[in-house]
């Protein structure tokens, strides 16, 4: 494995840094004070193409390797988690799910648009079924030709706000994971309500939702992937899904190290910048050792995916500590601040609680290290 970036890699890398510093950066605090969704920023991201960074340009992306996608997922990060997240379940979920799964038909309907008009969704939680999908509710009966979905999901990032959702539903009751189907929804058809939630703990700019559906009809030209395989594409894009998070929280953990360093050389105490007492060099190096780790481990993921190779437990692993990582980070950070860290005149505070929501989302740390376990001992705990 390669640890130099290509030309085209640091060229990638210094596009997504410049333009996240010019464009997301100044308007972050402001966004997360008043939880209001990006409305003049998803323009710009639709330009730039980071929308459909690795999607093939000819569906309308740009063609990069996954590791530039995960450096422009990283540099989101490390500005605003919010605009990381809506990226990522449109590029890392969503484009992913159309092209290892869909019909011609479909990819060309679809990944056009998600890259450069409106926003995909990821309907696979619902509110009694988080960490055991297998057991949701929400059902999909044909009719005729057609399917009528209903039920409802919880935690949809951009459920009310976007263009598309892949809903997953039970279309064989009783049968647990087996009889899970997945759909391609659009948001404006008839009986899909998607109602923002508020009141989050981090990610307040992101467009975080309740769906209910009722009657919603879709002809089965909409299904993805064959009758009963929802699970395995709704796990198959999750592998790539937690790519992009732990992308993201590395990102988080830059901004920590970024603030950390700037704020100790700047802050006096007892005579002397903070920078120079032995324990905040201790909780900077710390931040240090867990950034380094951290990209090493989503750089070993790309460079699975980019040979096309399976990568269930490499993601597993580097969504587990990355997303623990720049939770440890962002605690660190807000220490060395002291009193101004609890403040959102410094935006440690907000890195905290945006990174805290990574452990849960794509599979909590606690179902990863199941995941783990069984990759380890054969037995599952499931």
């Amino acid at each position: 494995m390669d640890f130099d970036l290509t030309p085209e890699q640091e060229q990638v890398r210094k596009l997504a840094h410049d333009f996240c510093d010019a464009e997301v950066a100044p308007g972050a605090r402001e966004l997360d004070r008043t939880e209001a969704f990006p409305e003049e920023l998803l323009p710009k991201l639709f330009e730039v193409g980071f929308l459909g960074a690795p999607v093939p340009e000819e569906y309308g992306g740009m063609g990069l390797d996954y590791l530039s996608y995960g450096l422009i997922v990283e540099e989101l990060g490390r500005t605003d988690a919010s605009i990381r997240s809506l990226v990522s379940v449109n590029t890392g979920l969503v484009c992913t799910i159309l092209l290892t799964w869909g019909t011609e038909e479909q990819k060309r309907a679809w990944l056009p648009r998600l890259t450069a008009e409106g926003l995909g969704a990821f309907g696979l939680t619902e509110p009694d079924h988080g960490s055991d999908p297998a057991g949701m509710q929400t059902s999909a009966r044909r009719d005729g030709g057609d399917w009528l979905l209903n039920g409802s999901k919880m935690w949809i990032t951009n459920g009310s706000r976007g263009l598309l959702t892949v809903v997953f539903a039970q279309t064989e009751p009783g049968s647990g994971a087996r009889g899970i189907t997945a759909f391609l929804v659009p948001q404006d058809a008839p009986g899909y309500e998607g109602r923002a939630i508020h009141g989050k703990l981090g990610l307040r700019a992101g467009d975080t939702a309740a769906v209910t559906l009722t009657d919603v009809r879709v002809p089965d030209s909409a299904r993805v992937g064959e009758v009963g395989q929802g699970m395995k594409v709704a796990l198959n894009a999750l592998d790539s899904g937690r790519f992009s998070l732990a992308a993201g929280a590395t990102g988080i953990s830059q901004a920590c190290l970024d603030a950390a360093v700037r704020y100790a050389g700047e802050r006096e105490q007892f005579g002397k910048p903070i920078a120079a007492h032995q324990l905040v060099q201790e909780l900077v190096s710390d931040i240090y050792l867990d950034l380094q780790a951290s990209r090493a481990l989503y750089w070993k993921v790309a460079a699975r995916h980019q040979r096309g190779e399976r990568h269930t437990i490499e993601s597993s692993v580097a969504k587990t500590f990355c997303s623990e990582a720049a939770v440890r980070n962002a605690d660190r950070a807000v220490q060395v601040h002291g009193g101004y860290g609890y403040s959102d005149e410094y935006p440690v505070g907000r890195y905290l609680r945006d990174a805290r929501v990574t452990t849960l989302y794509e599979g909590t740390s606690q179902i990863q290290r199941l995941i783990l376990g069984r990759h380890l001992t054969g037995i599952s705990a499931f």
